[in-house]
């Protein structure tokens, strides 16, 4: 299951959404969730559904990895929609008295549990979509040249964006190590499936001690691998090569812009 998990992970490619320039791809992807918590109508979210789909399509990123990247977070979803169907108040769609509590399930709580579950997903979707297409290396540019304008008051730019980037790229690694790990332990007879919750907290432990071990070992091996390239801190760094606004670029710009005027009419002039 861990091995499924696709935020961080990078598909090599030659698509549309691949040669865009990375920091074009972050400044979208921001207010692609900044627009994903805005929109409340359902003709808007008709056209966000397009958007995204055509985003999924553009990337040539098989549909198989990003349904497989969404299994793990299945039960996280589950869990928001039951906790948002249950405790929203409303008119009341069915009901079941438990002693002095009544459980019953809103019409207002079931149209939330929907939204919201709708909203997660596009959400794992869209910044998915980022790391899928875009090279560490990429991403760590992009970070940078919006981080750049924060080195007139002194901020380490640079530094934040490598810390960020590694923190990213390092989510599949470890995900792929704690699946390693599980699948040692329970050949040593560890069970991870069976229990209450507590016993299930108490199985997790052998889990967690190798794979914090591991996970500093790897950022030793790395902060090895830096030093043994002269990597340090505060210096001006040049590119192999440099990122260029181009005509894909700029069709990008207009292709959102279009999009966030269809779903500025949907929300603000079409009444549903």
């Amino acid at each position: 299951m861990f091995r499924d998990i696709i935020i961080g992970r990078y598909i090599p490619g030659a698509s549309a959404l691949h040669r865009i320039d990375p920091t074009v791809k972050i400044v979208f992807t921001i207010l692609y969730v900044a627009a994903l918590f805005m929109i409340d109508n359902p003709v808007s979210y008709l056209i966000f559904t397009a958007y995204t789909a055509a985003l999924v399509i553009m990337s040539n990123v098989p549909i198989r990895v990003i349904l497989k990247g969404i299994r793990p977070m299945l039960w996280i979803f589950i869990f928001t929609a039951v906790l948002n169907v249950f405790m929203t108040p409303g008119e009341a769609l069915w009901s079941l008295p438990i002693f002095s509590f009544t459980l019953k399930i809103t019409k207002e709580g079931a149209a939330a549990g929907a939204e919201i579950t709708i909203r997660l997903l596009y959400l794992l979707i869209g910044t998915s979509l980022l790391t899928l297409t875009t090279s560490p290396l990429q991403l760590t540019d992009g970070l940078e040249k919006l981080l750049s304008p924060l080195g007139k008051i002194k901020v380490p730019s640079q530094e934040i964006a490598m810390m960020m980037t590694i923190a990213i790229r390092f989510i599949p690694t470890l995900a792929e190590e704690t699946d390693k790990i599980m699948k040692a332990q329970t050949a040593r007879g560890a069970d991870f499936e069976t229990g209450n919750i507590i016993k299930r907290a108490k199985a997790m432990v052998p889990l967690l001690v190798p794979l914090f071990v591991s996970a500093f070992r790897r950022a030793d091996d790395l902060a090895t691998a830096m030093e043994a390239r002269c990597y340090t801190g505060g210096t001006k760094r040049t590119r192999m090569k440099e990122s260029r606004f181009t005509r894909l670029d700029a069709a990008a710009c207009v292709i959102f812009t279009v999009a966030c005027v269809l779903l500025f009419a949907a929300e603000y002039l079409i009444q549903i």
